[in-house]
This record gives C-alpha cells, sequence and structure tokens, in this order.
C-alpha cells in the first residue's frame, strides 16, 4: 500500500513580480501574467481597498516577494494591511489583481474608476500608467 509522505513544511509559494510588454506598454504582472494594478486613493505604502473592495480588487500578499525580469527590485517591498496580512508594494504603492481579469494578459481594470478612485496598471518604474492602449489591435481598419 502506498503511504502518502507529506511534503517537507511549505512555505506559501513567494510572489513574484514580472514585468510584460502588453496592450499598455511594459507593465507589472504576477506570477501568473495576471496584470497588477495600482488604486488612487492609497497613499504611500497604505492600502485603503478593504471589505469589498479587496473582494473585487484582491491584494498581491506576500511576505517576501521576489523580483522577476525587468523589475526594480529595490522598489519591491511589502506594507501591512489593516488585517495584519502583508501586501506587497512598488516604489510604494500597494498592488492588486482585478477579479474580471480572466488570462494573462487582460488588463479590464484599467482606468476604472470603482471604490471611490481610479485603478491603474503600472509600469516597471513604479508609475501609473494612465495612456491609451498602444497595442494595435490588428483589424487593419
Amino acid at each position: 500500500r502506498q503511504v502518502d509522505v507529506p511534503a517537507a513544511p511549505s512555505k506559501s509559494p513567494t510572489a513574484t513580480v514580472s514585468v510584460r510588454n502588453g496592450t499598455y506598454g511594459t507593465s507589472l504582472v504576477d506570477d501568473k501574467g495576471m496584470t497588477l494594478y495600482v488604486f488612487d486613493k492609497d497613499t504611500k505604502n497604505k492600502s485603503n481597498c478593504a471589505d469589498a473592495c479587496a473582494k473585487e480588487w484582491p491584494p498581491l500578499l506576500d511576505e517576501a516577494p521576489t523580483a522577476g525580469s525587468g523589475v526594480k527590485s529595490n522598489l519591491l517591498k511589502t506594507t501591512t494591511r489593516g488585517d495584519g496580512k502583508r501586501q506587497v508594494t512598488y516604489n510604494g504603492h500597494a498592488l492588486y489583481r482585478f477579479d474580471e481579469d480572466q488570462k494573462a494578459g487582460d488588463t479590464n481594470g484599467q482606468a476604472v474608476d470603482a471604490f471611490g478612485a481610479k485603478w491603474y496598471v503600472i509600469s516597471p518604474e513604479g508609475k501609473q500608467i494612465t495612456t491609451k492602449p498602444t497595442s494595435n489591435t490588428g483589424n487593419g481598419y
């Protein structure tokens, strides 16, 4: 009979923040390629998104995030949320995903006005990207 041997105690997987070239140019994504957003209502190293907001815009949580390709590791830090969890920040901006993004590269949250302010993708320089989409949709018209 096969006996399942538990794996060594696992730390929670480390959040790796990387760079992806997409609809709004080069922006930050999580380890699954999902677009990361910043919230205009947040202040430096402080999230102002909780409860219903955090359900729609799940915070990127990690104790010790990893800087992937193209990410400035000196800008990647964490802050403590109101619930005591550690949220990943980049250049002082708390990072979030958007629950309506279904697959890697989706940017359905860009410039959405929700929970009192706008949401934007963030550049590898740590700045909000507020420009119009850069990618050609390829329809030729």
